[in-house]
């Protein structure tokens, strides 16, 4: 999903941040090349580290409890090789730093992801406003100010779950409710990982959470992901607007480059003239999955999945969401980007792609569609699930 240009409450912030990842430390390298050392910090008064998640078949996941970021994800490709598959920085400096790198990589997105029109929506009779970060929108939460931006109390299980708890103030980015919630992440021995969002409020609330892992299972982030084959579930999607709001309409994909269910490279349409590719520059929009039916969805089905026939990586995703959002990285690789380094080199546009599990974008003013509202003694619980394998 496009990112929004967020800013910095203080230079001094940053400086202090990288001071403090600077400092000698062990070096610990993982798997996927990261110095943990680099993650060892202080942020708002709470210990920032990198956590890491394996299992007995190759898969290895790194973590940091700074905005639940999943930093690194290997995987053994075809020929055996350890292979990192998502995008994102060696060091907790520049995920912190949203002035100069803003960015979503990795994160566990709250407390609403996506977009909501004009940063406003109307529960039980009361209108509320919410942080306006992404023009007039209000995008991810809030953005430098969300979840993805904060650090989660982190109690690791053994060598392959995480515990991520986060408490949200009433009133945080004009929300309404105190909400604890945890985000678990599971690396399990087929080689997936499972995450779980739960969440509990003290007042009626909004609430849609996702991981926004940037996958390129080609596992080199110098060259546009062309030639990875998606597939997805959905016989509709929801057409949106030039800021990317949904216009109400659900559509067929049929006849369309919006049309996965039949499984072919990103680069075969990623460029055509249908005004929803070039009004986003890509691919950015929300999918109307087939596994969600009668207000419950199937998360033993797979509604997407993603394959590298350079590195036959292949990737099932499942979830219990009524809704995937798939975005193509179009707005990497320009404007600042260039200027940035990032893990594995300099990252050009379409290098990746996000498969986001989602109630649809802007959903708390579509009455008509599934709704995100959590009530006092209810459970928020969402599940997500991406399957690694070689063909």
């Amino acid at each position: 999903m496009k990112k929004s240009t967020f800013f910095l409450a203080g230079m001094a912030a940053v400086a202090a941040l990288l001071t403090a990842c600077n400092s000698p430390m062990q070096e610990t390298t993982t798997l996927s090349g990261l110095d943990s050392a680099r993650f060892d910090t202080i942020i708002n008064e709470k210990p920032v580290k990198l956590y890491t998640l394996t299992n007995a078949n190759g898969m290895e996941v790194c973590i940091t409890n700074y905005g639940g970021r999943v930093v690194s994800l290997v995987v053994p490709d075809k020929d055996g090789k350890p292979t990192d598959v998502v995008l994102g920085f060696d060091n907790i400096a520049q995920y912190a730093d949203t002035l100069n790198s803003p960015t979503d990589y990795g994160s566990s997105v709250g407390r609403y992801a996506n977009r909501i029109q004009g940063g406003k929506f109307t529960l039980n009779d009361s209108t509320y406003q919410l942080k306006q970060n992404d023009g007039p929108n209000c995008l991810h939460g809030g953005g430098t100010t969300g979840w993805m931006n904060q650090v989660y109390d982190a109690e690791q299980i053994g060598d392959s779950i995480l515990k991520l708890t986060i408490v949200a103030e009433d009133g945080e980015n004009g929300f309404p409710g105190k909400v604890t919630a945890v985000t678990t992440y599971k690396v399990t021995a087929d080689n997936t990982l499972d995450i779980t969002w739960e969440a509990e409020t003290d007042k009626p609330t909004i609430i849609n959470q996702t991981n926004h892992n940037y996958y390129n299972l080609n596992g080199d982030f110098t060259k546009p992901g062309y030639d990875m084959v998606l597939y997805v579930n959905a016989d509709n999607f929801t057409p949106s607007d030039k800021l990317y709001i949904p216009t109400g309409e659900i559509k067929s994909v049929e006849g369309t480059p919006m049309d996965f269910r039949t499984a072919h490279a990103i680069g075969d349409s990623i460029k055509s003239e249908f005004d929803q590719i070039q009004n986003a520059g890509g691919y950015d929009h929300n999918w109307c999955l087939n596994t969600y039916k009668d207000g419950k969805g199937d998360d033993t089905v797979v509604c997407a999945s993603l394959y590298s026939p350079t590195t036959g990586i292949f990737m099932e995703m499942y979830t219990n969401e009524p809704g995937v959002q798939v975005y193509s990285g179009n707005f990497q690789g320009i404007g600042n980007e260039p200027n940035i380094k990032h893990k594995g080199g300099v990252y050009p546009q379409h290098v990746s792609v996000c498969l986001e599990s989602q109630k649809y974008p802007d959903s708390p003013n579509k009455k008509d569609w599934v709704q995100p509202v959590l009530n006092p003694g209810e459970k928020y619980y969402s599940h997500a699930a991406y399957k690694f394998s070689t063909k």
